[in-house]
């Protein structure tokens, strides 16, 4: 075989020359030549990245800056041979990765198992006989016949073509189907939208018959080609997972400065050996720094994926899980995501002038069809019966239930008047049964109509449907004003964003065969219009509102026409006039500042093609949003992978797009974006609160120690560094982890979203771990003083202040749970898991301080109950503490 010419200018090439250059005719190959050529071309797959394995997604855990200073702290404790830090740092860290590892792997099972896109077969003409084949096993010069419902299982240049019209919404965005033209050829420019003789990989032939030549297979194909663009694009990254990068970026030179200066105090004030300062810097770093953290936030975050599996949500990438909470600015696709992709027949206009309108929304025959509120059945209406019997013979789909489930194959117009039918009491098999088919005229777009022929006793019926103009052109008038006032009819429906569909029927000759080539009926009997729309997804409305309500800007991102883009806009709320709709074509050959420019005033923007989809989404990062892009066909995949986070449509999306998506929607509805923005703020919040818990104590411990070290020679070492790790990685990891159960807050969704440039440690984060960790070291240190003071031994007075330590974590967890409201305003059986949580923490110390290996280890003792009465008490100041300065804060002005 030739090289063949590129996949841009087969379009170009008549059908003789296309054969030639593959070297194949329409009789196809041979079985030996296809084997031949699958060696060269390799089998018709999409392209895909291979699933990471288990130890890849293992090592990913690892993939962490905060990770990597906790990698560092337990070489060092082995290096000055303390085991016992190295350990627990190891245990905390294999733990983290085991519960990450095991969510993403999941996640990741589950978007594999929605991947079968390309898994289809395929009616080839092998040995010159037609065969099933995998679609897999097809080669350039195979001869491939196309059917009504098929998928079309690679690129083909069309050789003949009966009416076929094939569903490229996957691709341009376009729900309605486009006809296709074998004889067609076109220039070398043509968009490939435009290019008629051409059926792309993935698309579905919802009407007609046809038969093409393979011309490419596989990454080769158009929806390949935009496979190759999704996986060369560079990902964005989750907001955590840059909140994180900073945040421990500054936990890591806080700790290096702090150890600095305890260890200098220890040598230069107390007179200890370098080797003792650098052995205890080396176990009050690995304190100040929250082990417990990672565990924590990977339960945080853990949790977040199984509310959001529960909704409807499945994540793909652990981190991605906060990222609609924060995002700024979703860019939705309109087909198939804010739309059913489904139309639906909305209203009925009679002949007499009847309006009727119709329930329900989609393919599925759910509703009725209504005349001023009741009810009506086609039996009870002869002018409804005359218009849906033409309606329901002139179809070519299927529409059936079958174990209590509606399933339907054909062109979406065709399906959404059998629906009409169905709601209306018939079915198209009986109405078959009564009036066969004898001939039929297929849609053509300078047709403009379709007609099919139907024997009625000893008379020929036509019953036909079209452009209103077409059809209106067709009947005959006794008046011709009238015909004047349906014309203007149709406008005003048009107007009102209907798609409008004209039905008529007449009598043919009784001696019209199935071999006869049919004439354009005339003088036909006008019926009625029919007025469909591709509805909103049910609830997109509201959660498009409460996006707003959010704080979030929507925007519609779609290859649809202009037109059909702004109707939905308007049901949306997102443009109300055409100056609000930019177009592709206004695009072309912008300068980054000027799609900026674009993004700051457009909200819907139609007629784009996948580049400029991308380039829009680069466009808004640029000015400086956290975007998310939401969409379920080919077209929309680069964009997914480009943006922070992309977010697929699991049942009705492509293999493509669910590849490129950080999280995938399992009911493919709009509406469960809300869900995912709120589920994502409450794991943004939970982790907030529980890296201020940590933090914050952890900054207690090391400002305790330096003011003991500050001290001089009056105060020993208030805590043992095996005593310091016992806080951080047992009691205060057992609360984290609880912290991060935390259900959502009232008004969670009015709230405006955080910028992205915001860091973790915000100013309202930092005045608290402030204040509390002046109060825990200052009430805490004070304590240790008076107990060294008044007697005690040091092991008394460290057992003691380990307690108290233990009872200041039981009482702060209660501060952490609102960074602004009165803690008793929350009941502590809200969460059940934060009371256990708190009550476990608090039975673990109990147990050290009675249990001998624990007391040997950790040099605990029990205490008396005059000792537990006064730490409780002690511990109760970082409440009053904190209580006053979140009244300090609403006082300032700030919001509550």
């Amino acid at each position: 075989m030739t090289t063949p010419t590129p996949l841009r200018d087969w379009h170009t090439l008549p059908q003789a020359e296309v054969l030639q250059a593959l070297e194949t005719s329409e009789q196809g190959l041979s079985r030996a030549e296809a084997a031949a050529r699958l060696n060269i071309h390799g089998l018709n797959r999409l392209p895909q990245q291979p699933p990471p394995s288990w130890w890849q997604i293992l090592l990913r855990q690892f993939q962490s800056p905060l990770i990597y200073v906790l990698l560092a702290a337990a070489v060092v404790a082995v290096a000055v041979g303390d085991a016992k830090d190295a350990v627990f740092i190891a245990i905390v860290l294999l733990i983290n990765a085991l519960i990450g590892g095991y969510q993403e792997w999941r996640a990741e099972q589950s978007n594999r198992a929605l991947q079968q896109l390309l898994r289809v077969t395929a009616a080839a003409v092998r040995d010159g006989e037609v065969r099933e084949v995998d679609a897999e096993s097809l080669v350039p010069g195979d001869v491939v016949w196309l059917e009504s419902g098929a998928r079309v299982p690679a690129d083909l240049r069309l050789l003949s073509a009966q009416g076929l019209e094939v569903d490229e919404s996957l691709l341009t965005g376009e729900s309605l189907a486009v006809t296709k033209d074998a004889s067609w050829v076109g220039a070398a420019a043509t968009p490939p939208a435009d290019r008629y003789n051409l059926a792309y990989a993935a698309t579905v032939v919802v009407r007609g018959r046809a038969k093409g030549v393979v011309v490419a297979t596989g990454a080769q194909t158009m929806v390949g080609q935009l496979a190759m663009d999704v996986f060369s694009a560079a990902g964005g990254k989750p907001p955590l997972v840059e909140r994180m990068e900073r945040f421990a970026h500054t936990v890591a030179y806080a700790v290096l400065v702090a150890v600095a200066a305890v260890a200098l105090l220890g040598i230069v004030v107390h007179g200890h050996t370098l080797h003792d300062m650098f052995m205890f810097g080396v176990a009050l770093a690995v304190s100040a720094i929250p082990e417990g953290l990672p565990a924590a936030l990977t339960v945080a975050l853990s949790i977040g994926v199984a509310r959001m599996a529960r909704r409807g949500v499945i994540v793909r990438r652990l981190a991605a899980v906060e990222g609609l909470g924060s995002c700024t600015l979703i860019a939705s696709d309109k087909t198939g995501t804010l739309t059913c992709n489904e139309l639906t027949v909305v209203e009925v206009r009679l002949a007499d002038g009847t309006v009727l309108q119709v329930e329900g929304q989609g393919f599925a025959p759910h509703g009725q069809v209504c005349l001023d509120g009741k009810a009506v059945r086609a039996d009870d209406q002869p002018l409804l019966a005359s218009l849906l019997r033409a309606a329901m013979l002139c179809n070519e789909a299927d529409l059936h239930q079958r174990d209590g489930t509606w399933s339907w194959r054909g062109d979406p117009t065709d399906i959404a008047l059998l629906s009409l039918g169905h709601k209306a009491g018939w079915q198209r098999e009986t109405l078959l049964e009564q009036h066969p088919q004898v001939n039929e005229i297929p849609f053509e777009p300078e047709r403009q109509f379709a007609a099919t022929f139907h024997r009625d006793g000893d008379a020929v019926h036509v019953f036909v449907k079209g452009a209103p103009e077409r059809v209106l052109n067709m009947c005959r008038w006794e008046d011709p004003d009238r015909r004047e006032h349906l014309r203007a009819v149709a406008e005003q429906m048009a107007a009102a964003d209907r798609r409008v569909l004209a039905v008529a029927e007449g009598v043919s000759p009784a001696s019209l065969s199935s071999g006869d080539v049919p004439l354009p009926p005339q003088e036909l009997e006008f019926l009625g219009y029919v007025g469909m729309i591709d509805p909103l997804r049910p609830g997109v409305r509201e959660a498009v509102a409460d996006c707003h309500n959010a704080g979030i800007t929507v925007c519609m991102v779609t290859g649809d026409h202009p037109v059909t883009a702004l109707a939905i806009s308007r049901e949306l709320g997102l443009a109300d006039s055409p100056q609000q709709v930019v177009t592709g074509a206004e695009l072309t050959d912008k300068t980054p500042e000027e799609l900026r420019a674009a993004i700051r005033q457009g909200r819907v923007f139609a007629r784009l093609v996948p580049r400029q989809k991308l380039e829009l989404v680069q466009a808004a990062q640029a000015e400086g949003h956290y975007v998310a892009v939401t969409g379920d066909g080919v077209n929309d995949a680069p964009a997914l992978r480009a943006a922070n986070i992309g977010v697929a449509m699991g049942k009705g999306g492509t293999d493509v797009a669910r590849e490129a998506a950080d999280l995938v929607i399992s009911d493919d509805n709009f509406a469960t974006i809300v869900a995912g923005v709120e589920e994502g703020r409450v794991a943004y919040d939970n982790v907030r609160k529980v890296i201020y818990l940590l933090v914050s104590m952890g900054a207690a411990e090391v400002l305790l120690v330096a003011l003991a070290f500050a001290a001089g020679d009056v105060l020993p070492l208030p805590l043992l560094p095996v005593q310091l790790l016992w806080l951080n990685l047992v009691t205060n990891g057992i609360q984290g982890i609880a912290l991060a159960f935390e259900p959502a807050k009232q008004g969670i969704l009015r709230r405006r979203p955080r910028s992205p440039t915001e860091p973790i440690f915000n100013r309202l984060m930092i005045e608290r771990t402030l204040v509390a960790a002046v109060v825990v070291a200052g009430v805490g240190v004070a304590a240790f003083w008076w107990m060294i003071r008044h007697g005690w031994t040091a092991k008394q007075a460290s057992n003691s202040l380990l307690l108290l330590l233990v009872l200041f974590e039981n009482v702060h967890i209660g501060n952490c749970r609102s960074e602004t409201r009165s803690a008793l305003v929350t009941s502590p059986l809200r969460s059940p898991f934060l009371f256990f949580g708190v009550l476990g923490a608090l039975a673990v110390h109990v147990l050290a301080m009675y249990t001998p290996l624990l007391q040997k280890v950790l040099r605990t003792e029990p205490v008396s109950l005059r000792t537990w009465l006064a730490m409780a008490g002690l511990s109760s100041t970082v409440f009053l503490a904190m209580e006053l300065h979140k009244w300090v804060w609403r006082w300032r002005g700030n919001p509550s």
